[in-house]
């Protein structure tokens, strides 16, 4: 829906609220006039309901006001003496329409001063329950949602078994794209493994204003741009599900290229603008290395615990080669003088080798993982010429990110060598929004925008900003299993992480300490 037809939807729901309690206003001692006067309403209503006026800010928030409304609806019965069950499940069931019959069938009173404590000790639990789903809601929605690291693509940085804090409000909080959801869950409910949300009504995008733009190097979590192939599969339906953006799945990479950049990669190596792409301090490449040893392999552990490899070693005892998917440059150069090591190197891919699996995927480019590019990052405004041999860099992005995402149809077509959206000839295309290139740190074995292509601006989610517990898999013992040295650390710096995990105890100790003599103290 479109935010115009969003505001005709918004009249309407003015016409029906109006319909509905304009006689309840009355009896209420307002005027029948008030009912019908948008927003104004909503706070008079709160009065007569007695309920805070805020209470109209959670009407007008995505995924909240479905859980604020039918607690509306209750509240309205209620001050019109209406406390039953049945009367509670009548307008839960009739999507509030059961207020008409109130209003027009049955001479109630208004009961001004209603108590706003639960009659039972259900209610009390269920107002409870709801009002904490309806805080934790906002919180995960707009401020700051919990994050789960599940592969090794930024090994080294973020470790898998990493939970992590992700901010919304540092590059601005994305409002919902879908307006029917279940809270707090991303595109699947747990155990029920049904859909947590519904296609339509979409909500138009818009972001709130953040408090920093994204830098190079950023960690950024977002919706990954591709996710609407094969979704679900987890149904075993077989069908194809369609997602809406803040449906896709969550990944977590390095934004290396920003819009307006010129981005290639040489040798493994990214370059920017022309200038090798300098990594931050806590950065640590890894690469996959390829080796042969002098007769006997390698202990896994002992390379866990020596030269921190987490993952990806394999070793053929019949022709003592061996190979290691996630070795830094530092790992490499002391495992290089390992005596039972008798070569190791890089892999490489050959420089004109073709894999057709890298961006733009049309298999008539001699790129790979390791050499491609020079690529041009779009930027918001800026404007491209359109060829047969530009167009497979920006399909994507004029009939989808721009397009039908965006509830537009954009068709893009050759005919012969001129280029065509919706049938009409273009020899240029100006950008609508930012896009990103993200890669993972593991540069062998990251799926990353060398093979999906650019990350529109309205995918990004957030920014990983803290580290509140690291369990290791592979350890044994319960407490060997807690990376103790990463619990309560930070994502971004140059330096080794610190853990604040003892000041925060302290903290704790000191908060306990102060309410329990507080309380000796009353009680004396």
């Amino acid at each position: 829906m479109t935010f115009t037809q969003w505001f005709l939807f918004f009249l309407l729901v003015q016409v029906i609220h109006f319909a509905g309690t304009w006689k309840l206003y009355k009896k209420a001692g307002r005027q029948a006039w008030e009912a019908a006067v948008p927003v104004y309403n909503a706070v008079i209503f709160m009065k007569i309901i007695n309920r805070p006026w805020w209470w109209v800010i959670l009407l007008f928030i995505p995924i909240v006001n479905l859980i604020i409304i039918p607690v509306v609806w209750v509240e309205t019965i209620r001050s019109f003496g209406r406390h039953s069950t049945t009367d509670t499940l009548l307008v839960l069931v009739t999507l509030g329409f059961y207020i008409y019959y109130i209003n027009y069938a049955v001479d109630v009173k208004y009961i001004e001063d209603r108590s706003l404590k639960p009659r039972t000790a259900t209610g009390e639990w269920v107002s409870s329950i709801l009002f904490a789903v309806i805080a934790a809601t906002i919180v995960h929605t707009y401020v700051m949602q919990p994050f789960t690291i599940p592969t090794s693509s930024l090994e080294k940085t973020l470790l898998v078994g990493d939970f992590l804090f992700v901010s919304k409000f540092h590059y601005g909080a994305r409002l919902p794209k879908t307006a029917v959801a279940f809270p707090m869950v991303h595109d699947t409910i747990p155990v029920l493994g049904v859909k947590s949300y519904l296609t339509k009504p979409q909500i138009p995008y818009l972001r709130l204003p953040g408090f920093e733009e994204i830098e190079r190097n950023d960690i950024v979590v977002f919706n990954w741009p591709v996710d609407t192939v094969n979704a679900f599969q987890q149904y075993g339906d077989g069908k194809y599900y369609y997602k809406p953006i803040d449906k896709k799945s969550n990944y977590v990479k390095r934004a290396v290229g920003l819009p307006g950049d010129s981005l290639k990669v040489a040798a493994g190596k990214v370059i920017i603008n022309g200038k090798a792409l300098e990594l931050p301090g806590r950065a640590k490449p890894q690469y996959t290395y390829l080796g042969v040893t002098n007769g006997e392999g390698f202990n896994r552990r002992y390379l866990y615990e020596e030269f921190d490899i987490t993952d990806g070693y394999y070793y053929n005892p019949n022709t003592n080669q061996f190979a290691i998917n996630a070795l830094t440059e530092s790992a490499y150069k002391r495992l290089q003088n390992h005596p039972n090591v008798a070569k190791i190197e890089r892999y490489s891919d050959s420089l004109g080798a073709k894999d057709r699996s890298i961006f733009p995927n049309n298999g008539k480019l001699n790129w790979n993982n390791d050499y491609m590019g020079p690529i041009y990052i779009p930027k918001e405004g800026k404007t491209v010429e359109l060829t047969p041999q530009s167009m497979p860099f920006y399909k994507r992005i004029i009939e989808t990110y721009e397009g039908s995402e965006l509830g537009i149809e954009n068709k893009i077509s050759l005919n012969g060598s001129q280029v065509l959206i919706n049938g009409k000839a273009a020899d240029a295309y100006t950008f609508k929004q930012d896009y990103y290139w993200m890669m993972g740190d593991n540069r062998h074995n990251s799926e990353d925008s060398r093979t999906w292509g650019f990350v529109p601006a309205n995918h990004v989610v957030g920014k990983p900003v803290f580290i509140w517990m690291s369990w290791d898999a592979n350890a044994n013992g319960f407490f060997n299993k807690i990376r103790w040295d990463r619990v309560f650390t930070t994502v971004k710096g140059d330096a080794t992480p610190t853990s604040y995990l003892p000041y925060f105890l302290i903290v704790v100790v000191i908060a306990v300490g102060f309410n329990y003599f507080k309380k000796r103290r009353k009680e004396s």
